[in-house]
């Protein structure tokens, strides 16, 4: 894919932390950027940061976890852009830390209908919107988690969901070999984000302990993703690991 050809980008979760620093990461490299999240005035903050890209910058209230929301997010998307060529599936919530059988229906649903249900949702609407324009196709990165691949205790929810993102993304990369749609996944550890923070103050091991973990710059994350969306679109990274090198992960517990 051309520079000229990927430069309209829909990032979800764009009003803080990830979402919003690769958002503004593509705005500076020549992308249209818009800016999706549930909360407007974070939206509105984040593209106030923008300074010169501000007009390569929308920002559109959207809940993913409704798909009337998000086919409105995208429809608004190609009505004032015309086309979508990079989705960024980022939205995600994690529940309390709480023991298995302690989770509530409520804990549960919320975190599976963002995380994982709007996803799904964002996908959808981006392949029916890829699939027909012209040219076809379009790349879909999704932000997983290493929880992927080793739990955390007491995060069964969230576990769960991306677990979840894992079988969307390949499902995703099948399906979209017909339509020029490229899928991968990058799986990140300990992001220095505000939800990301409380790693570093010590968090529960799986074996009992209390343990501070070191964490990981957000522009290594705008970089993976950068480079990614740089690709053409016979060519895919369909998984990737970001982490600090010395972060429990590898043997966990």
């Amino acid at each position: 894919m051309t520079s000229q050809q990927t430069n309209v980008a829909v990032i979800t979760g764009a009003g803080t932390g990830i979402g919003k620093a690769v958002a503004l990461g593509l705005l500076s490299n020549g992308y249209r950027v818009v800016f999706a999240g549930i909360y407007l005035d974070s939206l509105q903050q984040a593209v106030s940061e923008a300074g010169d890209h501000g007009p390569n910058a929308t920002a559109i209230q959207t809940d993913v976890s409704n798909p009337d929301s998000v086919a409105s997010l995208f429809r608004a998307t190609v009505d004032r852009h015309g086309r979508v060529d990079v989705l960024l599936n980022n939205a995600g919530v994690v529940e309390p830390a709480v023991n298995l059988e302690d989770l509530s229906d409520e804990q549960w649903r919320s975190v599976i209908d963002v995380n994982l249900t709007g996803a799904f949702f964002c996908t959808r609407e981006a392949f029916r919107v890829m699939k027909s324009q012209n040219p076809r196709g379009g790349r879909i990165i999704n932000i997983g988690s290493i929880s992927a691949h080793s739990p955390r205790p007491n995060q069964t929810a969230y576990t769960a969901s991306k677990h979840g993102i894992t079988g969307l993304t390949k499902s995703t990369s099948l399906e979209g070999r017909k339509y020029d749609i490229a899928c991968g996944q990058i799986d990140i550890g300990n992001a220095a984000t505000e939800l990301g923070a409380r790693v570093s103050k010590g968090v529960p091991q799986a074996n009992g302990q209390i343990a501070v973990e070191p964490l990981l710059q957000v522009s290594h994350i705008v970089n993976a993703v950068l480079y990614i969306a740089s690709l053409p679109l016979d060519a895919n990274v369909q998984f990737l690991a970001l982490m600090p090198s010395k972060m429990p992960f590898l043997g966990r517990g």
